[in-house]
């Protein structure tokens, strides 16, 4: 038996009892003759709670301070789990993601992973020991400070973790049973998926899909690691994501799962939209303003540029980008306005995003035409529009993104004839 890794998500060690028996299911995998890496985050909303005390301390907390006390958080879980798995008669080693070996960047509060030493990881598994590493966390390669990777980074240094000890699997586990066609806490009727390709679960994550993070999906493709989605909560099998189908035993024998025309529905209201209001319309103007928000290290989402007007030849461009970026994003202009010469900026976070993605998008005609006319049908309101091979996305009032996301589940055909989606806790990270 080989090596595997599993993740586990705030909700699943939210306690005392869940440390308990994430404990027990990783001491089972042991017993099944596997060598175990464990990344862990921390318990339920410990996160959330230490953002708030920091906000107490400091009205904008950010930096190397901040970093340190957010790491706190993976270090209780860690170590608390080891202590679990020891009662249970197996050894286990606790370590920081800086003794783990993840090395990073050096942008604070969402560093990425320059690469893996994993030494000490593989010594603790040739002694027999379980390896207990703490999400989320590593250390920059120049200053040697902690570092973090961003929310939901678990998700991400346990792949980078299985690429660099040769996994056969990464399993995430989470509070849902796997990767959903829509958030089931929003769509009852989501159905699961079995398996999904690395490409339609890139384009979900990054549509706002939450049981994955996209850095982690992205990375598992480069390293063609396979992830297993499932339930810390049930015994289930979960769902794949791979660069080629599960092949399933059946009566008539092995045959390919065959990837449906639409994957699924993801929606995200985390976002907010700028648009810069009267920019000339001449070669170079993009560039300067995409160019403020690259040295702000910020990411943007969807790009939309109006036509200009002929009597002024000023035009509008609009795009989206994370909330928790958006008052740094406003200032960034600002500072570059007189370089630029646009008229205004204006500010929207009331919006939400819905997309549609399935690589079968591409061969089936009328798809773009149903998404549209379901929204419609719905009375929801098209502010934005943005596509690839593979999805659409749409930006609408945030209220009515959870009809819209139902209006669409449902247009293609999604919703599952049997039971409603079980969520057996928290946020499903």
């Amino acid at each position: 038996m080989g090596l595997v890794v599993q993740k586990y998500g705030g909700s699943s060690v939210a306690d005392a009892e869940g440390i308990k028996r994430v404990a027990k299911r990783i001491v089972e995998a042991k017993k099944n003759g596997h060598q175990v890496v464990v990344v862990v985050s921390a318990m339920g909303d410990t996160t959330d709670e230490l953002i708030d005390l920091a906000e107490q301390v400091s009205p904008m907390p950010t930096g190397r301070e901040f970093d340190m006390l957010l790491t706190a958080g993976e270090r209780i879980s860690m170590a608390l789990l080891a202590m679990a798995i020891k009662n249970l008669g197996h050894e286990a080693q606790s370590f920081t993601g800086s003794q783990a070996g993840v090395i990073t960047d050096s942008v604070h509060n969402k560093a990425r992973i320059i690469d893996v030493t994993p030494g000490r990881i593989r010594t603790a598994l040739d002694e027999g020991n379980i390896a207990i590493v703490a999400g989320f966390q590593g250390v920059s390669q120049d200053k040697k400070d902690i570092t973090t990777l961003g929310r939901g980074g678990s998700d991400t240094t346990a792949v980078a973790l299985a690429a660099a000890l040769d996994a056969e699997v990464c399993e995430i586990y989470t509070d849902v049973d796997g990767v959903f066609t829509a958030d089931p806490r929003v769509v009852k009727k989501a159905r699961k998926i079995d398996w999904i390709s690395f490409e339609d679960m890139l384009e979900l994550a990054a549509s706002g899909s939450k049981v994955l993070l996209h850095r982690c999906v992205e990375y598992a493709r480069r390293y063609n690691i396979p992830i297993h989605v499932r339930s810390s909560f049930s015994g289930l099998q979960g769902t794949w994501v791979s660069s080629e189908p599960l092949v399933r035993k059946q009566q008539q024998g092995e045959q390919k799962v065959e990837q449906a025309i639409i994957s699924g529905v993801a929606h995200d209201t985390s976002e907010a939209k700028v648009t810069v209001v009267g920019v000339p319309d001449k070669p170079g103007e993009a560039a300067a303003i995409f160019r403020a928000i690259a040295d702000a290290q910020l990411n943007i989402d969807m790009v939309v540029q109006n036509v200009s007007a002929a009597s002024t030849g000023l035009t509008d461009i609009s795009f989206t980008l994370p909330k928790t970026d958006g008052h740094k994003a406003i200032g960034s202009l600002e500072k570059a306005k007189a370089a630029i010469g646009f008229d205004s900026l204006r500010y929207d976070d009331q919006i939400g995003k819905i997309s549609l993605v399935g690589a079968g998008m591409k061969t089936n005609p009328g798809v773009t035409a149903s998404f549209f006319e379901a929204l419609s049908d719905a009375g929801v309101n098209i502010e934005l529009i943005s596509t690839s091979e593979i999805r659409i996305s749409v930006v609408t009032r945030a209220d009515d993104v959870p009809e819209a996301v139902r209006a669409v589940h449902s247009a293609f055909g999604l919703d599952s004839e049997s039971d409603e989606a079980v969520v057996y806790g928290g946020t499903g990270r």
